[in-house]
């Protein structure tokens, strides 16, 4: 019994302490995730995605996070993109996984970085 009431005289005024919330955006933009808008290079979308997972990992996201986060990031093109990718989807659809958002960004930007590419670089012969 004198252990229990050494324990609540020891209890800050109040009652429990406050639980700590780790701001886990804050920790993500702490890192300076890039942004993205447009790669005209196949690799820049690549690197784009890698660096922003870099910063989620870091900051310990959840999948939901991760896909909230990252499209956050995302501008101009990109956003259009993200907000079609969105729009298109059934409205009983599960939430977007960060695997789901990361092969569908990988497919789109990555492939219209690949034509542009090619269409720039690459002569194509008439015969």
């Amino acid at each position: 019994m004198q252990t229990m009431m050494q324990h609540i005289h020891n209890l800050p005024a109040g009652g429990p302490p406050p639980i700590h919330v780790r701001d886990k955006r804050g920790e993500f933009m702490k890192g300076h995730p890039p942004i993205f808008s447009h790669a005209s290079d196949p690799p820049e979308a690549d690197d784009w995605l890698r660096a922003v997972e870099r910063e989620l990992n870091i900051a310990q996201c959840n999948d939901q996070e991760k896909v909230l986060y990252a499209s956050g990031q995302l501008q101009g093109t990109a956003q259009d993109w993200w907000e079609s990718f969105q729009y298109v989807r059934p409205n009983d659809a599960p939430e977007i996984t960060w695997q789901e958002f990361r092969e569908n960004f990988r497919c789109y930007h990555i492939l219209e970085g690949l034509v542009e590419f090619f269409a720039r670089n690459v002569a194509i012969s008439p015969w």
